[in-house]
């Protein structure tokens, strides 16, 4: 077994004992991770904080709970991603910020720099246009780093369903790359 996932679920073993180290200790290391996929999920900075904040109070009283079948991040993406979406209930607008940063690069010339932003924005109207399920798979397998499994598990669905959107996805953003490079 991995390093980190037996020091994670040693953690969440010490969580469970209520030993508040082992949360500033968990906080410390994924903290800006979790935050930052809360933030993509309410589009919100404060509404992000709060869940978080939420997810947690929720790690701490349940650590006893988990199961070790999975990788710990996995379980706590899930109750960030719980608390997040249930922040939305009373709102509208849903996941729609999209890392247009990690497309830029420092050394590009005007043009590739000019080409890179227009890529961006596609991207950013593209993922706009998925449904806020569709952008959550999508982000919880491309920019989280879980397995198909893992997000089911997030996501409260079967594999299967996790596959189905992000074909439905990977196949709606590259056809709107494709129509955009072909009107150029």
């Amino acid at each position: 077994m991995a390093p980190e996932l037996l020091h994670d679920q040693e953690l969440l073993r010490r969580i469970a004992a209520k030993d508040e180290d082992a949360l500033k200790e968990l906080y410390g290391i994924y903290g800006q991770r979790l935050f930052a996929y809360a933030l993509r999920v309410t589009n919100d900075e404060a509404r992000a904080e709060d869940a978080v904040q939420e997810a947690l109070i929720v790690i701490w009283q349940k650590a006893g709970g988990f199961r070790s079948e999975g990788r710990p991040i996995a379980w706590i993406l899930g109750i960030v991603h719980n608390t997040a979406l249930k922040s939305l209930r009373h709102r509208t607008e849903r996941i729609s910020n999209v890392m247009e940063n990690s497309l830029v690069a420092a050394d590009l010339s005007p043009e590739e720099h000019l080409q890179v932003n227009q890529q961006a924005n596609l991207l950013h109207q593209g993922l706009k246009g998925l449904s806020p399920e569709h952008r959550e798979a999508l982000e919880l397998i491309f920019y989280q780093g879980l397995s198909l499994e893992e997000a089911a598990r997030v996501c409260l669905c079967p594999v299967g369903t996790i596959k189905s959107r992000l074909s439905y996805a990977r196949q709606r953003l590259k056809g709107l790359m494709n129509r955009a490079e072909a009107g150029k």
